[in-house]
């Protein structure tokens, strides 16, 4: 049953299983989605829910969104993010998606934006070897060789210093260990990307299906 959520991360704690084993979870908040609009073959090419995501302030908001949260009958919301999954398409607009459509068992994969960490140099981006340590080296942590000789440029795609990390990260095949409907509460094991309160999109294990 494909599904999927939106929520915010919350932070990471750890819990203990009926036979006393410490397990590390990330705690996601997830609060009502509600269903803004439905995207189908007919009117738009490709079948989809649109999703909203977090209370905004009305004033924040302009006027052509303003008119499309008040046809899906809600208030404004932060975020908004499209679910092209099939099952999702039973829900009708206005209507809300809660966090117990999985439950504690149920594998998920977690999409969000990565932790940025600045310009880095390709040791630590690419995890490149150093170079000669000795003195008199002076090239300790150097990138190397730019490539060919022949055509006289550096080709594409060449692995080089940049910005590393902010990118979308997807974490496939984590297990649910708790879902609180009451506190809207995820409880995932291990590890998912991004810093605390960012925005996070939880799907059904696309190579997990159990």
């Amino acid at each position: 049953m494909a599904k999927g959520i939106l929520g915010r991360k919350v932070g990471m704690t750890q819990v203990f299983d009926n036979a006393g084993k410490l397990i590390p979870v990330t705690v996601i908040e997830v609060t009502p989605n509600v269903v803004i609009q439905k995207k189908t073959v007919e009117t738009d090419g490709y079948e989809a829910v649109q999703l909203g995501f977090m209370d905004k302030r009305a004033t924040l908001v302009n006027k052509p969104l303003t008119a499309h949260f008040q046809k899906a009958g809600t208030t404004p919301k932060r975020y908004i993010k499209e679910i092209r999954l099939s099952e999702m398409m039973g829900y009708e607009v206005g209507q809300e998606v809660k966090c117990d459509i999985f439950a504690a068992g149920d594998y998920v994969d977690v999409t969000g934006t990565s932790k940025g960490k600045g310009y880095s140099g390709v040791i630590k981006r690419y995890g490149f070897g150093t170079g000669p340590v000795s003195h008199g080296s002076k090239y300790h942590r150097g990138i190397g060789s730019m490539g060919s000789m022949a055509p006289n440029r550096v080709f594409k795609a060449k692995k080089m210093p940049g910005r590393m990390g902010h990118e979308t990260v997807t974490i496939q095949s984590l297990s649910v260990v708790r879902a609180d409907v009451e506190n809207n509460i995820l409880l995932i094991k291990g590890n998912v990307p991004g810093p605390k309160k960012s925005l996070l999109i939880i799907k059904n294990a696309v190579k997990n299906n159990q």
